[in-house]
């Protein structure tokens, strides 16, 4: 049973943007201090990856748990009303982005995934301490944080 009335959640989850998010933010200002630049949200690429670094043929996009399913993530909860709905909609937003994924990859680009509880559990600087090393290595990487599942191509 929800806590709120169905106008309310509606509100609520109607609210909940897809960009500039706190982990998104918290990303950028990392990236920006350490020397690195990059492009916001480019729509020619697939998926409108959250950050852009040309220079080093790589994107990265900050997962929002919820949304994007995080597996084995406390933060990847269903909600208990409507089940068949979110079950489609999560199967959905799934299907797109491991689409994206692979569009990016044959493309030649560099997919990193940061995923927002990974943001979560310490300080910022201390969570991506691995993300500039991986930027300026120029081996091929899928990465999934903070699963540390780095597989090369």
């Amino acid at each position: 049973m929800d806590v709120v009335d169905k106008q309310t959640r509606s509100r609520m989850m109607a609210g909940i943007g897809s960009k500039d998010t706190k982990p998104e933010l918290a990303v950028r200002r990392y990236l920006h201090r350490l020397g690195f630049r990059f492009r916001l949200h480019v729509s020619k690429l697939p998926g409108k990856p959250d950050l852009v670094l040309s220079k080093y043929r790589a994107v990265i996009f900050v997962q929002g748990c919820f949304w994007h399913r995080h597996a084995n993530c406390r933060y990847a909860t269903t909600p208990s009303s409507n089940v068949t709905k979110w079950a489609e909609k999560f199967g959905a937003n799934m299907a797109r982005d491991a689409r994206n994924t692979a569009a990016l990859r044959d493309a030649g680009w560099r997919v990193f995934l940061i995923w927002e509880c990974g943001l979560r559990r310490k300080p910022v600087e201390k969570a991506l301490e691995w993300l500039p090393g991986a930027l300026l290595n120029r081996r091929r990487y899928f990465v999934n944080w903070p699963l540390a599942t780095r597989g090369k191509t």
